[in-house]
């Protein structure tokens, strides 16, 4: 199941994915400036990945790219929802998942700036009730994922509640009890649960429900008339449908109640919207000088307040990934062009190509070739293995310190999720080997002599990388 997903190159997966948009005789430096217009061209990689008939490299949804105040592209591809065939518009509304992270990190970031609360604060100072592992954690290793709350998004109970309406409360309830996975400020992980819990705290201090406080402070004011806290049972114009690529062609999103997410990922927008709030954050119409800089100072890693500060390319870029049932999303902020700062706004329906369609867009308008998604790929032949030899495969398994895919079983069908994003199942080609059908990867399950499964190797491109079973 997915809730919502770093940027690359979080992750291994994301790291190869890279080599895909840019060839190795070119690299990821080499910035050049563009001959011609490279509109045409960016045009023709989005249309690769809207015709792709490869899962990996499907997509519908809409995308702006702009520079300045000019806008390149502003389009819809594919259907909002493919019962009826309606089109994909600039208008469509789009869940964002983990891009409402900078939206939280930002509202918390305006409490501090009138006095309501300090991000060197205690957190026990708003959640008392708080075990006592959590006495030295700050709001600050909570915005930047350093604080050890563990991603209740990977609980094994997560799938059989994540269509139940919940409160708050109850959801800071399923984490908080918890061992912490490592003392507050010593390392990096990615946690919803950290993100969520900033959003109980919010509405505690704020005093107004996170929806009410988001909408007075930042929406209306900015004129963000297309963006909101979005609730599954809502009337909603414009809404996208969300849907899942299998190798046997689309099917509808599994159903996540929207109070799940919470400020985590519950947010809903447009392209059109969204580079509004490019425009206003880094323009300084949101937060102070102050506060701007320090939600875009990176803490460990990459990672800042709801925003990455990574290279693509060879130029600096403020960036985020989303990921909720049937969407995943993608917005990047090139803040030192010459010509103005540059927006590529991604939003998907359908697809997991969204990030490699991002940098693909940049390489082109930064004059670096790249390849565009093949339209056809042989996919592997889909095996039937037993229950019994899949519960084998059950468990977490350790890339690195910041890099964990967890396995699950769900009926007959075997689920991966990395680092608390995006849920993807897994079909086996043989008795140790699956393929995703929305990846190039491979996976494979390693048992020593006795026949016990201790590792799992991911296979990208021919090379090969082994995560111990934890």
């Amino acid at each position: 199941m997915s809730l919502c997903s770093l940027r690359p190159p979080k992750t291994l997966l994301a790291l190869i994915a890279l080599a895909f948009a840019y060839p190795s005789a070119t690299g990821i430096g080499s910035a050049q400036t563009p001959a011609t217009d490279p509109v045409p061209r960016m045009q023709q990689l989005i249309q690769s990945y809207a015709k792709s008939k490869i899962p990996v490299d499907q997509f519908m949804g809409s995308v702006l790219v702009a520079q300045g105040d000019k806008v390149l592209i502003d389009q819809g591809y594919g259907s909002a929802n493919l019962d009826w065939g309606i089109p994909n518009a600039p208008d469509t509304r789009f869940r964002l998942g983990s891009l409402t992270k900078q939206f939280t990190a930002a509202s918390i970031l305006l409490l501090e700036q009138r006095g309501k609360l300090s991000t060197s604060d205690l957190v026990k100072k708003y959640v008392p009730e708080a075990p006592p592992s959590w006495d030295r954690m700050t709001l600050y290793e909570v915005l930047t994922h350093t604080a050890g709350i563990p991603d209740f998004t990977s609980f094994p109970d997560y799938r059989a509640t994540e269509w139940r309406a919940t409160t708050p409360p109850e959801l800071v309830s399923r984490f908080i009890r918890r061992p912490l996975e490592f003392e507050p400020g010593t390392q990096y992980r990615y946690s919803n649960s950290g993100y969520v819990l900033l959003g109980y705290i919010l509405e505690k201090v704020a005093g107004m429900p996170y929806a009410d406080f988001l909408q007075q402070n930042l929406f209306t004011p900015l004129g963000l008339a297309d963006t909101g806290v979005d609730r599954s049972q809502m009337v909603m114009p414009h809404r996208a449908q969300g849907y899942d690529a299998h190798p046997q062609g689309p099917t509808i999103a599994r159903y996540v109640d929207m109070t799940v997410p919470f400020s985590a990922g519950d947010l809903y927008s447009t392209t059109q919207d969204l580079w509004k709030w490019e425009k206003a954050l880094f323009g300084g119409k949101v937060l102070s000088p102050a506060s701007l800089a320090k939600m875009t100072t990176p803490n460990q890693n990459t990672y800042a307040l709801g925003i990455e500060v990574q290279q693509i390319a060879g130029h600096k870029v403020y960036v985020h990934g989303g990921a909720v049932e049937g969407f995943k999303t993608s917005l990047a902020y090139f803040p030192d062009e010459k010509n103005g700062p540059v927006t590529i706004v991604v939003l998907s329906n359908l697809g997991a190509a969204v990030e490699k369609m991002t940098d693909g867009l940049a390489a082109i308008l930064f004059g670096i070739p790249v390849k565009f998604a093949p339209k056809t790929a042989a996919m592997p032949t889909e095996v039937t293995l037993s229950p019994k030899l899949l519960q084998d495969y059950v468990g977490a398994y350790r890339f690195s310190p910041a890099l964990t895919i967890v396995i699950t079983l769900s009926g007959n069908q075997l689920i991966s999720q990395t680092n608390g994003q995006s849920r993807v199942p897994l079909y086996a080609e043989s008795e140790t080997k699956f393929f995703t059908g929305i990846s190039e990867g491979e996976f494979e399950f390693n048992r020593d002599a006795a026949g016990k499964v201790i590792s799992m190797t991911l296979y990208r491109n021919g090379t090969g990388t082994v995560g111990a079973k934890d």
